[in-house]
């Protein structure tokens, strides 16, 4: 396929490096001008606040996805055909990492052509087509708490285990396998997979840890660690 790409962004330069080793020809490019009438459908990669601009700007038959995870197609009206495009993986740009795409579940709406192209895309690179029926927002809220959320968590913990004298360069690498194997385990069931003091009712543990961080000065990590407890316990007891 020949695809254009508009945004050249972390997103967008990540699509490129996936689609070329998979035989698609990509136009990954800034200016919707320069995207040539023979690509087959194009990908919006810009940022959710600049959708608009490019929709009032655009011309041409071709099917346009936007890959925002929160709007709607809505957001690209009057244009048709199309659709959204939304890869639910983090993508911290080429020079970091490129996720493996049999990973990375994708979620497709929009109108029948539009549809079909980003299917056409999601098939060819191995991703898990699925679809998202009710608010966008949520869906998009529970990719951020599972993503974004999840990266902070591990900062926090990387902080505490740099006070107890552990290396900062080792730290999330030491850290890195029990949180991965946390969030696996929890896949399927989160309140049964549950271990550590909350699980075990050790109260005394768990005070001993918020002292230790107060006299750290990890307040902030006081602060969240509690909230955390707080939230573990509710999921614990089958109240979340």
């Amino acid at each position: 396929m020949h695809i254009g790409i508009l945004g050249p962004g972390r997103l967008g330069r990540s699509l490129a490096a996936l689609l070329e080793p998979h035989g698609h020809r990509v136009c990954l490019t800034r200016h919707a001008a320069d995207i040539p009438s023979e690509v087959e459908g194009v990908l919006l990669t810009v940022p959710d606040s600049a959708i608009a601009a490019v929709v009032d700007d655009w011309s041409g038959p071709l099917p346009v996805l936007h890959c925002s995870g929160a709007l709607t197609v809505d957001v690209l009206r009057p244009l048709t055909p199309a659709g959204s495009f939304h890869p639910l993986m983090t993508f911290p740009g080429v020079d970091v990492a490129i996720p493996d795409p049999t990973t990375i579940p994708v979620a497709i709406d929009g109108d029948e052509e539009a549809v079909a192209f980003g299917r056409r895309i999601a098939e060819s690179l191995g991703m898990r087509i699925i679809t998202v029926p009710g608010d966008r927002r949520l869906y998009h809220a529970a990719a951020v708490l599972a993503g974004n959320f999840g990266t902070v968590l591990l900062a926090h913990a990387v902080r505490a285990l740099v006070e107890a004298g552990v290396p900062e360069a080792s730290a999330g690498n030491i850290l890195l396998p029990l949180a991965l194997q946390s969030l696996t385990n929890a896949a399927s069931d989160p309140a049964g997979s549950l271990t550590g003091p909350v699980a075990r009712g050790d109260d005394a543990t768990i005070a001993a840890h918020i002292a230790a961080l107060d006299a750290s000065g990890l307040n902030s990590t006081v602060e969240l660690y509690q909230q955390l407890t707080e939230a573990t316990r509710q999921l614990h007891t089958g109240k979340l």
